[in-house]
């Protein structure tokens, strides 16, 4: 799994935590036969992981999978950073699915978290346009200062997938989900390879 956080950092199999903090008591891990005790890659006892690697945990077990592996990237990192992270995960073997986790903007009406900006529902389309069609070229050429402007946390977890090697492959991708329900900016899209 790829999302963006604070500060980058690598999950392995050995974490686990709890969804408590949002309102769920769910015990999660990132492996089916972790202890319950939270622990980091280097088994050191830490503090509640980050929400997208807890939610990592909660989806391994919903598809019973043995285990995840999350890569988060720095929330500010440039589109070369991406790229070495997207390379990173290209390494890993061929049957490997990637979940990539990042929202919107934040700045879709007056309730909107972020307060409203007209610029935000452009924005958003533009992403979901490049998320339905695979259009890697759009979201690598996000503006990083109009992402941070307009609250999309988005930006860095997608110029990852953007920038994945495909070799002689293509992306078949299709949009599933695109709205602002809550002001801020939600897409949902499967890419397969062709």
């Amino acid at each position: 799994m790829v999302a963006s956080g604070a500060r980058s950092g690598n999950y392995g199999s050995e974490l686990c935590g709890s969804l408590a903090d949002y309102g769920a008591d769910v015990a999660v891990s990132l492996r089916a036969a972790t202890a319950a005790a939270p622990v980091s890659s280097q088994g050191a006892a830490q503090a509640e992981p980050p929400l997208p690697v807890l939610l990592a945990g909660w989806l391994r077990a919903q598809a019973a999978a043995d285990r995840v592996r999350v890569e988060l990237v720095a929330a500010d990192d440039d589109l070369a950073g991406c790229a070495a992270a997207a390379s990173r995960l290209a390494r890993t073997a061929s049957e490997t699915g990637l979940l990539v986790l990042g929202d919107g903007s934040n700045r879709r009406g007056a309730r909107a978290p972020g307060g409203n900006d007209d610029r935000a529902a452009d924005f958003d389309e533009s992403v979901a346009g490049a998320l339905a069609t695979a259009d890697v070229d759009t979201l690598r050429d996000i503006d990083p200062e109009l992402a941070a402007e307009l609250g999309a946390g988005g930006r860095v977890p997608w110029q990852v997938l953007a920038s994945l090697p495909t070799g002689v492959h293509g992306w078949r991708a299709e949009l599933l989900y695109s709205d602002a329900p809550f002001g801020v900016g939600y897409h949902v899209a499967v890419w397969d390879r062709t």
